[in-house]
């Protein structure tokens, strides 16, 4: 029990350097510094891990044209990161989205504990999860609450606990817990069908495909449940890590493969029927030398799409691989702990360091890079900004903010189009369908735009 709360404080410790950033230092060294003024040597002082993180457009693919998909609307969001493989490509919205209804979800992030948990949508009804593993049902139209159910066991509904997200597929909500257990729930009543024991604590969500329920364990175990029972299938051990970031990633399923992104930086593919692995690739970048970006964990969900897996590392790498083979076809200095978006041959990411960038799926050529607002107070470089997303619908790329916005982007050029604001801080992604947003904040609150 001492060595879980001494790790629990380690991995909060670890999530307010890379979420919050250092406020007011460069790098890590002005924390340390003791030199007065007149010790320090004339002229101007060039940050070497600013330059050397700064992303840049390819000069040789200054004129290729960007051309996306045209949008289509889902009426389906059935896990984290959308479908199963999460390649939502491009969604739809108004042109003018305004704040249709509020709700409350239930308990928000605090120091103590945080909320993981993205929204998910179907058949007319939005679910939440909150960071107490409270989960609640509402009607997506209205925002009327239809049912709210504890997920958590009897022995610990009064600890608090990080940890468990959603999914659903065919009637069935399936949650995840930091309690060690999945939970089957019928999702017109929040009635429990079935509880299954896994040994170790979840952060992450589970995905759901085909009558199956994959799971990432903070162990980086792999498991794979039955949808109909929650009988263990298979599991497959990577290797553990001592220390790792909050959260977790949800698999990405397709074609009868399962991608899960580990926090030893490791991607593995594995056979969905069997869990036998087809490959692993690493993506740890050795390029930044910060103590927090040293850590090789991937927080951010892979996304496979047209047999291509795409994965960012928050050490500083995102890449593309072939799903078949595992061979690595490109890689680029990126760091980011949320998932990139494809749409058609473009790939969009948000950095820890604050820039939207464009890169061409097919070559991994960087087309534009926008740096965003990187403080509340630019001026004093007080109040760090953590951006969520991106998402691309109707011709824009949304992202929203811990500073209580929501900020439109150009997908062709990343200039910035407009910026919405939100009820509250949100440290989660957006998510999308019926053509309208989907935002669950920092304080526990859903709120729906169209």
């Amino acid at each position: 029990m001492i060595m879980l709360r001494s790790r629990l404080a380690l991995l909060s410790a670890l999530l307010v350097m890379v979420m919050l950033g250092l406020s007011g230092c460069d790098t890590m060294s002005d924390l340390f510094s003791s030199e007065s003024d007149k010790d320090k040597l004339p002229g101007t002082r060039i940050s070497v891990l600013a330059l050397e993180r700064e992303l840049r457009p390819n000069a040789e693919a200054i004129d290729t044209q960007i051309v996306l998909p045209r949008p289509e609307d889902t009426v389906v969001w059935p896990g984290a990161g959308g479908l199963s493989h999460h390649a939502m490509h491009h969604l739809m919205i108004g042109g003018s989205p305004k704040r249709i209804w509020t709700a409350a979800a239930g308990e928000g992030s605090n120091l103590r504990n945080r909320n993981f948990a993205e929204p998910i949508v179907a058949d007319g009804k939005i679910y939440t999860m909150d960071a107490d593993a409270v989960i609640t049902a509402f009607d997506a139209a209205s925002g009327k609450r239809l049912w709210r159910v504890k997920s958590a066991p009897e022995r610990e509904e009064d600890n608090k606990f990080l940890g468990g997200a959603l999914s659903i597929e065919q009637g069935k909500l399936f949650a995840t817990t930091g309690a060690a257990e999945v939970v089957a729930l019928d999702a017109s009543t929040g009635k429990e069908i079935w509880r299954t024991a896994v040994g170790t604590p979840i952060r992450a969500a589970p995905t759901a495909n085909a009558g199956r329920v994959f799971i990432v364990t903070v162990e980086n175990e792999v498991v794979a449940l039955a949808a109909d029972s929650g009988r263990r299938l298979w599991n497959y051990s990577g290797s553990p890590t001592q220390t790792i970031l909050l959260g977790g990633s949800a698999p990405a399923v397709d074609g009868g493969v399962v991608v899960a992104a580990l926090s030893s930086g490791e991607l593995v593919a594995l056979r969905s029927d069997n869990g036998a692995q087809l490959w692993s690739e690493n993506v740890v970048a050795v390029r930044r030398t910060e103590a927090a970006a040293s850590l090789p964990d991937i927080a951010a969900r892979a996304v496979i799409d047209r047999g291509r897996v795409y994965a960012v590392g928050q050490s500083g790498m995102l890449a593309a691989i072939d799903l078949r083979t595992g061979r690595r076809l490109w890689d680029v200095p990126v760091a980011g702990i949320y998932e990139p978006w494809i749409a058609g041959d473009f790939l969009y990411a948000i950095t820890l360091d604050s820039e939207a960038v464009c890169i061409d799926a097919r070559s991994g050529r960087i087309l534009w890079v926008t740096q965003l607002p990187r403080f509340d107070n630019e001026k004093s470089r007080k109040g760090r900004i953590v951006w969520a997303g991106p998402a691309l619908v109707s011709d824009r790329l949304i992202l929203t903010g811990s500073n209580s916005e929501a900020l439109s982007l150009s997908p062709y050029s990343g200039a910035v189009l407009g910026r919405i604001e939100l009820a509250e801080p949100t440290s989660l992604a957006p998510i999308f369908a019926n053509a309208s947003m989907f935002v669950l904040d920092d304080d526990g609150d859903l709120s729906a735009y169209k």
